[in-house]
């Protein structure tokens, strides 16, 4: 059997569980009395069964097709918003513990489909599950936030709003407190900035403080050479370097070439002249590549 609106075509999805349970769930009849029959009634009144549509594919992974099928349907809120049904059936005789959480997977997969397809807002999906273990009664809870050690703080983190850091509305005061996150937090915060020169003192003021290691202050500057819009990095470059001496080698090293080039920062041409510079004077491969961001073929054709 090749369904067409389903995506049960492939032969490892094609099992007798399989087959009996789209001919009668993708039949939209069918389909509509399993809802008005099975959904919780609070659940059945938000639905609006007149606009119930068949969608394709399926969200089940390939190797666990022949334990379990699914359909999805599409449909309209009483309120006109966007929904989906999402039913899925359990072949195997053993019932998954973490059912739950499978379906919430499933339903957020349906989600990023409705949002990929250009929609602005997520649509509400529910989830149902069609079981026909052995065991009876079904065993497991239905609510994903059951299958934590802690359902109660579960609840709080995934029901609430997450944490939110944003550093838009940080002071830069505030950030300087931030030890060896400091550096990142400013660089990143005014990385749009045409004019970096007001950041200077509070850089090289971090700097001074050791937190930030050779590796990290590398990969700071190679964000600023591929991202920043500033049109005076080279200057801001050999500035900092002559005021933070114990990385001063480094920072001189990039600034001069990049002076000496008068290449426009964040240019491809700028990362091999300054990549260059640093292997005539004997950076190591792995420091060049982690502050260029450029890959081990392009370290391996310069040294040609």
């Amino acid at each position: 059997m090749t369904d067409s609106k389903t995506g049960s075509g492939h032969a490892a999805s094609v099992t007798p569980h399989d087959l009996v349970f789209k001919q009668f769930l993708t039949h939209p009849a069918t389909a509509r009395d399993f809802m008005e029959l099975h959904l919780p009634p609070a659940l059945r009144a938000l639905c609006d069964f007149r606009t119930l549509r068949l969608e394709s594919g399926s969200f089940v992974e390939e190797q666990l097709r022949p334990y379990f099928s699914d359909v999805l349907y599409s449909l309209k809120t009483r309120n006109g918003a966007s929904g989906y049904i999402h039913v899925l059936i359990e072949h195997q005789s053993t019932p998954d513990r973490h059912m739950a959480f499978r379906l919430m997977r499933y339903a957020v997969a349906a989600m990023k489909r409705h949002l990929d397809a250009g929609h602005k807002t997520l649509p509400l999906v529910i989830p149902v599950l069609f079981y026909t273990g052995k065991r009876s009664p079904y065993p497991w809870s239905t609510r994903w936030l059951d299958g934590f050690d802690t359902p109660d703080l579960a609840e709080q983190l995934y029901c609430g709003d997450f944490p939110l850091v944003d550093i838009t509305v940080i002071s830069d005061d505030e950030i300087m407190g931030h030890r060896s996150m400091a550096a990142l937090t400013l660089l990143q915060k005014h990385i749009h900035r045409r004019d970096l020169m007001a950041l200077l003192d509070r850089l090289a003021t971090v700097l001074l403080k050791e937190f930030t290691t050779e590796q990290q202050l590398a990969s700071l500057i190679n964000y600023l050479v591929q991202v920043g819009e500033t049109t005076n990095a080279k200057t801001f470059v050999h500035t900092l370097a002559q005021r933070v001496p114990q990385h001063g080698g480094t920072l001189m090293t990039i600034a001069q070439q990049l002076e000496q080039e008068g290449i426009d920062i964040g240019k491809r041409t700028a990362l091999l002249n300054v990549a260059r510079a640093m292997l005539d004077s004997g950076f190591d491969h792995e420091v060049v590549m982690a502050m260029t961001g450029l890959t081990a073929d392009d370290i391996a054709q310069l040294l040609c």
